[in-house]
């Protein structure tokens, strides 16, 4: 019976207590972003969906990323800054569930999309001719759901072994509630949960990385018989792609991890600082390196910017539509001298 009772007391965060001293701070520094984050995310999407000639699989995947962006950041910011402003550090047990799902359903699928990306611009440059039969926007919008129902299913399996499990502890060493954060709290054997939670991050990290990685090889491959410029924009576009899912990567494997290393007793900052990672560089970043510089979109966004008296009349957007990726269109001149 006390087990029972454990189950729906609240949960302290221990990363809001830290932050306690600072607190107005750390609350606009949260707005700041957020809004920022929504704000150029939703400029994208809406630039993208409006301009029959930016409906391509590319740009649907630049759309998808950032979208999944904007959920991420709201199962996040909105409660973070709530928190901050009201002094509250606890949360229900309920909506730490809740916190948990959102949380790891938008990690899972951030991978995904990672994925489909790459193998979108592998295909545009490494089979040019073939491109537009090889990768249609149906296949794309079809992959996109299928891969977003495949995630919610083993998320939701993971969290619902976990809300089964008794609670003896109530203290978080973060900022916002994670499956494995529940899963150390337990008071029974957790065996099941552990295991099928790691099975699933082992096969989904096994699957996208390796694809990610041959796709993008597969690139550098091409693009190296190049000339000496082409080269140079197309490493620097692939280095800044990679760097980005490295960061996203590096949080992601600390989140699963860092519970598996009872023994190393890191200082909460520590915990938060990694863990926050994943939750803000994304999506802040995405709209950055795939919108922005995709030179199609950041066209018709700065077009639209201007039309809304938003950004000044003096700069002129190139009319220019880019219809495959910038290292598609360094890329496909080496194919065809082939």
């Amino acid at each position: 019976m006390e087990n029972a009772l454990n189950v729906s007391k609240n949960l302290v965060l221990l990363g809001l207590v830290e932050m306690e001293g600072l607190k107005y701070l750390y609350c606009v520094l949260s707005i700041v972003l957020y809004l920022f984050i929504v704000f150029l995310s939703i400029i994208i999407v809406f630039v993208v969906f409006s301009d029959t000639r930016l409906h391509e699989p590319m740009y649907i995947l630049i759309s998808n990323l950032v979208l999944n962006g904007i959920f991420g950041s709201s199962s996040f910011f909105p409660k973070l800054i709530v928190d901050l402003m009201t002094s509250s550090t606890i949360i229900t047990h309920g909506n730490c569930i809740a916190q948990a799902l959102c949380v790891t359903l938008f990690a899972i699928y951030e991978m995904s999309t990672f994925t489909l990306m790459a193998y979108d611009r592998y295909l545009a440059v490494c089979h040019p001719l073939r491109y537009s039969t090889l990768i249609t926007n149906e296949k794309v919008i079809n992959l996109s759901v299928g891969s977003f129902i495949a995630a919610f299913i083993l998320v939701l399996s993971a969290v619902l072994l976990t809300w089964r499990l008794p609670l003896c502890g109530d203290r978080m060493n973060n900022i916002f509630c994670d499956n494995m954060s529940l899963v150390v709290l337990s008071c029974v054997d957790s065996s099941i949960s552990r295991l099928y939670s790691a099975s699933v991050v082992v096969l989904y990290l096994f699957v996208t990385i390796l694809v990610t990685l041959v796709s993008y090889l597969q690139i550098f491959v091409v693009c190296v018989k190049v000339s000496g410029e082409s080269r140079q924009k197309a490493v620097h576009t692939l280095v800044t792609h990679l760097l980005n899912f490295s960061i996203f990567l590096f949080g992601f494997l600390f989140i699963f991890i860092r519970y598996r290393l009872g023994s190393i007793d890191l200082p909460i900052v520590i915990h938060v600082l990694l863990s926050v990672t994943t939750l803000i560089v994304p999506p802040l970043l995405n709209p950055l390196i795939y919108g922005v510089r995709t030179h199609a979109i950041e066209s018709r966004v700065l077009h639209y910017l201007q039309k809304t008296d938003i950004w000044p009349m003096g700069t002129n957007p190139q009319k220019k539509s880019v219809h495959i990726s910038v290292i598609s269109d360094n890329c496909s001149q080496c194919i065809q001298k082939k």
